[in-house]
């Protein structure tokens, strides 16, 4: 049986390259239809869903989730990355790159084989896209809540099988400056793997190397990421400054207003500006879930963590262990932290992922012949409609769709 016509009407919509003030919107099948301003001219036996001037928006696209609603990709089952794609979904994510965390490389073939799995399912959560693997190729010195036990160089006789087992790695976190890190990254970009900087002690000068070997974005910027240090007698620049002095490199922020203040909000966003800047939760599994311990990773191998004042810590307070935010969360506060306008806070969550995974040609905009991803919420952020491609994965809006 063919799907009706779904015509969203009465919205603020955002594109986001321009805002309509009451605009609709019209879906059909899996992909967007048409655009418009004022009132659309509605077929017989079509579906109207009036947002009653609400913000309707594109989807929302996670670069770096961990987990959420107590699942974690490292838990290893198909189960858990389903679970956190329904728990991300009520925050206003359509796509999301599931992430790991140093681990041993055995544990990181299981999670290959789960999301293989996961994706084969029919579920009500945000689109599993691929995967990002974060580490284990770390500076030592810059783990933050990474588990030290499994970081290390990076070697080819390890690095060449895992990235020939699995089509559905799309990113690599990484130190370039390590040994053997400039040509892993190389790799990488032989691949089309999007390669990041990350845990990183990197100066300027190695940053430059990074890139021109195929290093493009510089993952949670700040966090486990040296700025400008003292070499013996003289100031050095380090990733951070690095990250803002290369036009070509793209950043990403954790926007829950924990791990970076507003300042650095208004900074980042100020040198870089909203086509270079893609907000990540790097959610961890207490998103979506009351305060309390929770562990860091796997259930049977992570780190106990404490969840509160809305943040995971490492149980002796020496680093974050995570965000527990979902997306809207980070697009609310670049508007009321940041005093970001609301255009482009909208823009670092849905077209700028999109353009740095290499997807905008379907996905982060509302325009026609787009996959049919969107959000609805209103004034306090709060989601109440998330549509992935076509198909309605959470709704408290109160309409049958």
């Amino acid at each position: 049986m063919e799907e009706p016509r779904i015509y969203f009407t009465n919205a603020r919509v955002i594109t986001p390259y321009r805002s309509i003030e009451r605009g609709w919107v019209t879906i059909e099948g899996t992909r967007i239809e048409g655009v418009g301003e004022g009132t659309p001219r509605i077929l017989a036996g079509a579906l109207v869903v009036d947002v009653s001037g609400r913000y309707l928006t594109p989807g929302f696209i996670d670069l770096h989730v961990h987990g959420g609603g107590n699942a974690d990709v490292m838990d290893r089952s198909p189960q858990a990355l389903v679970e956190m794609a329904a728990a991300h979904a009520r925050g206003g994510t359509t796509a999301m790159l599931p992430t790991t965390v140093a681990s041993s490389i055995e544990e990181i073939y299981q999670v290959i084989d789960c999301f293989n799995e996961a994706k084969k399912l029919c579920y009500p959560g945000a689109k599993l896209l691929g995967l990002h693997l974060e580490g284990p190729y770390f500076a030592p010195g810059e783990r933050g809540a990474q588990d030290p036990r499994y970081i290390k160089n990076p070697d080819p006789k390890e690095y060449m099988p895992l990235l020939d087992y699995s089509q559905d790695i799309l990113r690599v976190s990484a130190a370039p400056e390590i040994p053997g890190g400039l040509a892993f990254g190389a790799e990488l970009r032989r691949r089309g793997i999007l390669a990041a900087i990350a845990h990183t002690n990197a100066t300027y000068d190695e940053v430059i190397k990074a890139m021109e070997a195929g290093y493009t974005h510089a993952t949670h910027l700040y966090s486990s990421m040296k700025g400008v240090h003292r070499v013996d007698l003289y100031r050095v620049a380090g990733g951070v400054e690095a990250a803002y002095l290369i036009d070509e490199m793209t950043v990403e922020l954790i926007a829950d207003g924990k791990h970076l203040p507003p300042a650095l909000l208004k900074l980042a966003y100020k040198i870089k500006g909203p086509s270079r800047i893609a907000l990540i939760t790097d959610a961890m599994r207490a998103a979506g879930m009351p305060e309390g311990q929770y562990v860091l990773g796997g259930k049977d191998s992570g780190l106990l963590c404490l969840v509160e004042d809305g943040v995971a810590k490492l149980l002796d307070g020496t680093a974050f262990a995570g965000s527990v935010a979902t997306a809207n969360l980070l697009v609310r506060n670049m508007v009321r932290l940041a005093e970001v306008p609301i255009l482009d806070a909208v823009k670092m969550m849905t077209i700028t992922p999109a353009r740095i995974l290499g997807i905008s040609n379907r996905k982060g905009v509302l325009a026609p012949g787009m996959d049919a991803d969107l959000v609805v919420f209103g004034d306090d952020f709060e989601i109440v409609l998330t549509m992935v491609e076509g198909r309605v994965v959470y709704n408290v809006l109160g309409c049958t769709v």
